[in-house]
């Protein structure tokens, strides 16, 4: 979900080049299985599958673990469906949500943060008041502070000194100040004009698709919406290009002017030097392990139970008269299986899903050939204790660094800063979880692919060492997670063809009861037997995309 996101190669070579030597530092990539994947691939394009060894029965199927999926298991369990198997490809459900440890220090993989979701997320809100994460205390809501992001949140690195917030501020001209205000003050007028709001689908189902003010920016490149209304200053564009790298996984010159405006006016809005910050709304929760302390509470129940399946690749997915059979590939035994079920949650990214499933709908191959995907990279790099660190703003959550040689470097956030013990927080051994975006490379993914895991080390060691020149003593291990196909980036038109898809459940289907409720069903994708979920139907990959379609097409399948 969310900042989880690196260094054009001719820059990462530049900058390995004049760094001082490193030791050899243990590591390597961890976290995807990359080869399940592509003997998926593989075994799809060769065309004729191999009949299943053996056949089980469920009701539901669900295929993907990743948040949309889990999402989906949780909301069929409230509606009374017990009869369910979820499979997963990776050994662990989560999908960009995943943790781990280094070194025994917990750490996330991916996405590493929840902001306080508004009123649209309702489902993400109910799932948060499950956890005692939120509680009405006097008629007004209380998330528990344990679980908030400390303080200091974020800090950045510029002009040789670390500086409060990610936006340059100290020492630029007023030209710069003057950009900034015209920006906050257009993000706030568009949002007068038609509301943005997280999820999006709760919108469209609103207006009916993409509001006509919504339409129009979609239509755009966001880097030429910003060159027409003539905000060109290099702090501000930096700044912006940061934002959509961090949401999107590419620049301002690779989303729509929809998606760098929703970045903004969806959330916090756009806070100009001097105005009012709302402390509230630019709230996030966090956890050491980032959000797989969310992902692993809603895998427990389908552990329990014995509903979950991992190390699982489904390999086709047919919907038929009275039910639908799915066949999957058992990687630990090379066993192909085939589930007997009357409906199906398809929780897979969108390219997958048109590979999988027998005859797909037009649908869903348009949406395949229309989305793009960023590859990602995440380090979680151990130190055995804390960095020397350059002057200005104390260490933060969050740490970007500003530098014109990056490309895509979105900045480390550090695994320790929620400890409670103050000690442990300042002396102890913690984890730094870099992460770089590829979306705007022109062969990012055939790089995370073919080049050796210590091109990528010691090219973020070469970064990090400005601001921390002995990070090459004190790093003890770095592991890589790559992700080919990270998240869907929000390119121009889309959100108008997206929110065309599934305004009404094909099936009829309008309410569901939960937990003894009548609720209304948000607008999902689906077919007779088949229901969709996956932030890729949002066009970008945030929690709250992902639960709450997932919710949905739990609630359209039970």
């Amino acid at each position: 979900m969310q900042r989880r996101h690196f260094l054009s190669l001719p820059a990462a070579g530049a900058l390995a080049a004049c760094a001082p030597a490193a030791r050899e530092l243990p590591g390597g990539y961890t976290g995807i299985d990359l080869a399940r994947g592509h003997q998926l691939r593989d075994a799809l394009a060769r065309g004729r599958l191999p009949a299943p060894a053996r056949s089980l029965r469920t009701r539901v199927v669900i295929a993907g673990g990743g948040i949309a999926g889990l999402a989906a298991a949780r909301a069929l369990r409230l509606a009374g469906v017990q009869d369910l198997a979820l499979l997963e490809l990776e050994d662990e459900a989560g999908g960009n949500s995943r943790g781990t440890e280094v070194a025994g220090v917990a750490c996330p993989r991916g996405a590493h943060y929840l902001p306080l979701p508004g009123d649209d997320a309702r489902e993400v809100q109910d799932l948060l008041e499950e956890l005692g994460l939120r509680r009405r205390v006097a008629g007004r809501w209380q998330y528990d502070e344990r679980h908030l992001c400390h303080s200091p949140q974020e800090r950045l690195y510029w002009r040789g000194a670390w500086h409060e917030g990610l936006l340059p501020v100290e020492g630029v001209g007023p030209a710069t100040l003057q950009q900034y205000h015209r920006f906050a003050r257009r993000v706030r007028e568009l949002s007068g004009a038609a509301r943005f709001a997280m999820p999006t689908l709760k919108l469209w189902q609103e207006n009916h698709g993409l509001a006509p003010a919504h339409q129009a920016l979609d239509a755009l490149v966001f880097a030429d919406w910003l060159e027409r209304e003539g905000l060109d200053d290099a702090h501000l564009r930096w700044y912006l290009d940061y934002c959509c790298r961090d949401d999107y996984g590419a620049d301002t010159r690779g989303v729509s002017a929809w998606a760098g405006i929703h970045y903004f006016a969806s959330r916090h809005g756009f806070q100009a030097p001097g105005e009012a910050l709302d402390e509230e709304r630019d709230a996030v929760l966090t956890w050491p392990e980032g959000n797989a302390w969310l992902a692993r509470r809603l895998a427990a129940p389908l552990q329990q139970g014995g509903q979950l399946h991992t190390g699982i690749s489904v390999l086709r997915i047919q919907e038929q008269r009275h039910g639908v059979a799915v066949d999957a590939l058992v990687h630990a035994s090379g066993e192909l299986l085939r589930w007997q079920a009357e409906r199906c949650v398809v929780a897979l990214p969108v390219f997958v899903a048109a590979r999988v499933l027998q005859s797909p709908p037009h649908f869903l191959r348009e949406a395949a050939a229309r989305l793009a995907w960023a590859p990602w990279l995440v380090a979680n790099i151990h130190i055995d204790r804390p960095l020397q660190d350059r002057p200005g703003a104390a260490p933060a959550w969050d740490n970007v660094i500003h530098d014109e040689q990056m490309r895509g470097g979105l900045g480390y956030v550090d695994a320790g800063h929620q400890r409670l013990d103050l000690g442990a927080q300042t002396a102890g051994p913690t984890v730094l979880s870099y992460y770089q975006a590829l979306g705007d490379w022109p062969d990012g993914r055939a790089q995370l692919l073919d080049r050796p895991w210590t091109h990528w080390r010691d090219a973020i060691l070469a970064a990090l060492a400005r601001p921390h020149p002995d990070i090459a003593e004190r790093a003890t291990r770095m592991e890589i997670t790559r992700y080919g196909h990270a998240m869907a980036m929000p390119r121009p038109g889309l959100q108008q063809f997206l929110s065309q898809i599934g305004l009404q459940p094909l099936s009829g289907k309008r309410y569901q009861l939960l937990n003894g409720e009548r609720v209304r069903l948000a607008p999902t994708p689906a077919t007779a037997r088949l229901a969709f979920a996956h932030a890729d139907w949002s066009g970008y990959s945030v929690f709250e995309e992902a639960f709450t379609r997932g919710t949905a097409a739990g609630l359209l399948s039970a």
